[in-house]
């Protein structure tokens, strides 16, 4: 049978349609084990920050060049990404994404300079838009109308759990575990993400939804058509900005504290902090909130995230802990209200998810790539992460004009699919 738009609706393995309804839990549940994965392949640098800069003799311009080189490769992977996603199918591309993952933590064992650690992380970029761009593109295909949200939070959480394992525990837990070689610890991040990309390839099916082959319009095409809808350029600068202030805070925090006074594993152990904080909002907000407030609640999360900017570099004590907190709760949902618009567009659809995902995520991750770097330049110019602080905090104030600019509406009922 074929929908409005091209879409056709296929039968998967022969299963009936509940069976299929059945079984979109089970893909569920492997997003979220590989988005698990993903999060403790992308935290697990930060809390060594501290031991590559002394083996390694890197400045901090050099290791802010390294925290964000995974996304610059993500850049140029993530559009090209994107169309092949709608080509191929999820189970295939979702597998090589966990594959490149994994080789870029286990290549980071054998990492003896500036160059080598570069490549390692950088292979990341690779992996990380078949992980990121399939797994809403999985979500559009297999669940329908609110389901939508709640599974996208669902299956995010496994990113920040991935990440708090991965903070809290590197130092804490595996360190000691693999001899205190940040070196060892890395390839066991490695191997944990290969394993996690073989369950899903034994269990993982593709959509049974996929747009047909003879109607499935050129990328560039696309792209213009994408380049011309006012909301989605809109969203498109958001993520950019927000992505540069989340990457700048996470990868350099556990420096930050430790600068503060933090031991490396209490530092570790707080900047954790904002991810657990975070998780119920991540489960709850992206199915709660109706479509025409998506941009006011995002404006206000914009203020409020500025708010824990200024708490997390110039309190200390409850306050802080606060800063922590607040910057969890609100920056969590942020990525997923993003989706949900960019989903919820009539020109984008399930069937065209997987393309206005890559163009999503490579525009994002360019702020990805420059917060760290920004924030570690300015380190190196001033001697303080105070200057590099105000920076984004004037970026929040320009994410809270265009998040006021958004118009935000339900999707047509024959993109709800």
């Amino acid at each position: 049978m074929t929908e409005p738009g091209g879409v056709v609706i296929e039968g998967t393995m022969g299963s009936p349609d509940s069976d299929r309804t059945r079984y979109r839990w089970v893909i569920l549940a492997l997003l979220w084990l590989l988005y698990v994965a993903f999060g403790m392949v992308q935290r697990a640098i930060a809390p060594l920050v501290t031991p590559i800069l002394a083996d390694l003799d890197l400045s901090y311009t050099q290791m802010g060049f390294i925290l964000g080189s995974w996304q610059l490769t993500y850049i140029a992977a993530a559009l090209v990404t994107g169309a092949l996603i709608d080509r191929w199918g999820i189970r295939k591309s979702l597998l090589a994404g966990a594959v490149f993952l994994g080789l870029s933590s286990a290549l980071r064992y054998s990492a003896g300079g500036f160059g080598s650690m570069l490549g390692a992380v950088a292979i990341a970029g690779i992996g990380g838009p078949m992980i990121s761009v399939g797994c809403p593109k999985a979500i559009a295909l297999w669940f329908e109308g609110k389901g939508r949200g709640t599974a996208i939070g669902i299956y995010l959480t496994g990113a920040w759990i991935g990440g708090i394992f991965a903070l809290t525990l590197t130092n804490s837990l595996i360190m000691p575990l693999v001899g205190m070689s940040w070196r060892n610890a890395f390839l066991f991040y490695g191997l944990l993400t290969f394993a996690a990309g073989i369950i899903w390839w034994l269990l993982g099916r593709d959509t049974p939804r996929q747009l047909a082959p003879a109607e499935a319009p050129g990328m560039i095409s696309l792209l213009v058509r994408f380049s011309r809808v006012r909301e989605i350029l809109i969203v498109l600068v958001l993520g950019l900005l927000v992505f540069a202030i989340l990457h700048a805070l996470t990868n350099w925090l556990p420096k930050i504290l430790e600068t503060g006074g933090f031991s490396p594993a209490l530092a570790g152990m707080a900047t954790a902090i904002p991810l657990a904080a975070g998780i119920p909002t991540l489960l709850v907000v992206p199915g709660l909130v109706a479509p025409h407030w998506r941009g006011r609640y995002l404006a206000v999360s914009s203020l409020l995230i500025l708010v824990s900017l200024v708490l997390i570099m110039s309190a200390s004590g409850g306050l802080l802990l606060a800063g922590l907190v607040i910057f969890g709760v609100v920056i969590a949902p942020f990525f997923p209200m993003l989706t949900l618009i960019l989903m919820d567009t009539p020109e984008v659809g399930s069937a065209h998810m997987g393309s206005a995902g890559g163009m999503f995520f490579c525009v994002s991750e360019i702020g990805g790539f420059a917060g760290p770097l920004i924030m570690g330049a300015i380190v190196d110019v001033t001697g303080s992460f105070q200057m590099g602080n105000l920076f984004f905090v004037m970026l929040c104030l320009a994410v809270f004009v265009l998040s006021l600019r958004l118009k935000t509406k339900p999707p047509r009922a024959a993109e709800i699919v």
